[in-house]
């Protein structure tokens, strides 16, 4: 709760400027990996509450060096130390990983890498008055905030903001980069193209369920000269969703901005504190918390499903060669882009509806992708992450496909199956394959 006196809106601004992108040479990684929490027998079975508490206290005294914490949802979540190299990232998480998974085999759970929960309808199980006033606060908007929270998962990179002076190491060039990369990367691990057993429409859901919130506080800041000026005006006009308290509910005066609320000191006056916590609710696709955090990746299936991902990206903006390549590979996306942000603009929409089948961004990747393999050594990734990356690279990339094509290829197969047999609708019909919106969104538009 807040404990330092009240600050003035310049001192505000300055703090964000200060903390936001911290410049010096690239050296730490880290990650942040979600998974959906299912029953081990029965997956399309949400779990009980109780049993999510209970995994929840019993992986809490396992000696993890990554933070875990439960999602509202249920979703499991690991977050790493920042690592010094890419290869100490992925063994602390490794580690960590071969440890939580026998224990929630022990109690009868698995964990699952979707973008998006395939089986069924969003249910919240933390009732947190951070999630109370969340829910309250996207449900504004519609359901997809509830899909949000309580459906979705990811792959977070994190990766260093760069020196302070330009270059393809840059924390300018860097921030660029980010927003038109990462159209590429949540095409190429497009992972979550169904929601309650249908296909949505789109090979990453979990991008769409985004766009289709509080687009003041889930798309991005406007591409200016100063990130940093662009950054600290973003959070401080962002609304206000909760105004934390000893007791009651977290509510906050409903379209009251940062802004408003230190100029107007009403109705307490805010502190630091507070606009720390503010930042934590602001969820743009790039996110500056001193790093650079890309929260564009959808959860990747497999035990090490989370590595290609984390290697890639890794490659591509700490490799200075590769990230030269990468950034002339993706400046072009800009036009695509146009003025809108991501990730309601057009570059970003075609990245969630067809992912790798959409020429542009398939040229790209396949050129980013080559990029990030040749980087690799140079980093010091292991020979098993190497041909983790180049069999992701072959299988998917090369061939204009994503991991939501294999699931698509599947439920497209069991509908022929069950279509052509014995006194089951034919094939030919329409209806036999009819699409499903996430959690009730209006998919394919724009709503503010």
């Amino acid at each position: 709760m807040p404990v330092r006196p009240a600050v003035t809106e310049a001192e505000l601004e300055a703090h964000l400027r200060g903390i936001c992108f911290k410049t010096g040479p690239p050296r730490r990684i880290g990650v942040e990996i979600e998974f959906l929490v299912h029953d081990a027998r029965n997956p399309r079975c949400p779990v009980e509450p109780s049993r999510l508490h209970t995994a929840a206290a019993a992986l809490r005294a396992l000696p993890l060096s990554s933070l875990l914490t439960f999602e509202p949802g249920g979703q499991l979540e690991l977050s790493s130390l920042p690592a010094t190299s890419l290869s100490a990232c992925i063994e602390a998480v490794t580690a960590d990983l071969a440890l939580v998974r026998p224990a929630m085999r022990a109690m009868g759970l698995g964990m699952a890498g979707h973008g998006h929960n395939p089986w069924h309808a969003p249910h919240r199980v933390l009732t947190d008055p951070r999630y109370n006033a969340m829910e309250a606060y996207f449900d504004r908007w519609g359901s997809a905030g509830r899909s949000m929270m309580c459906g979705t998962a990811s792959v977070q990179v994190c990766v260093d903001s760069g020196y302070e002076e330009p270059g393809p190491l840059g924390y300018g060039r860097r921030w660029l980069l980010a927003h038109l990369l990462g159209a590429v990367l949540a095409a190429a691990f497009a992972n979550s193209p169904t929601s309650e057993g249908c296909p949505t429409g789109y090979r990453t859901t979990r991008q769409i369920v985004w766009s289709q919130l509080d687009p003041d506080r889930t798309l991005a800041p406007p591409q200016e000269p100063d990130p940093r000026a662009a950054w600290a005006r973003y959070v401080l006009d962002a609304p206000v969703m909760c105004l934390r308290s000893e007791a009651g509910p977290w509510d906050a005066p409903k379209g009251l901005t940062f802004r408003e609320w230190v100029r107007t000191g009403a109705p307490r006056p805010p502190t630091q504190e507070d606009l720390d916590y503010h930042v934590t609710t602001l969820f743009p696709p790039v996110r500056p918390r001193g790093h650079l955090e890309l929260r564009m990746i959808d959860a990747q299936a497999g035990d090490g499903g989370w590595i290609v991902p984390l290697a890639v990206t890794a490659a591509l903006f700490d490799d200075p060669e590769a990230t030269e390549i990468a950034y002339r590979t993706v400046k072009p996306l800009a036009e695509t882009a146009g003025s809108r942000p991501a990730p309601r603009n057009p570059l970003w929409r075609r990245a969630a509806r067809g992912a790798m089948t959409d020429p542009e961004l398939h040229a790209a990747a396949v050129t980013c992708f080559a990029a990030a393999q040749e980087a690799l050594p140079r980093l010091g990734a292991s020979p098993e992450v190497i041909a983790a990356v180049a069999d992701f690279t072959e299988r998917y990339v090369a061939r204009g496909r994503c991991p939501a094509d294999d699931h698509l290829d599947a439920l497209y197969a069991a509908e022929a199956d069950r279509a052509y047999a014995p006194g089951t609708t034919d094939i030919t019909d329409p209806a036999a394959f009819t699409e499903r919106p996430a959690g009730g969104l209006t998919l394919g538009k724009d709503s503010k």
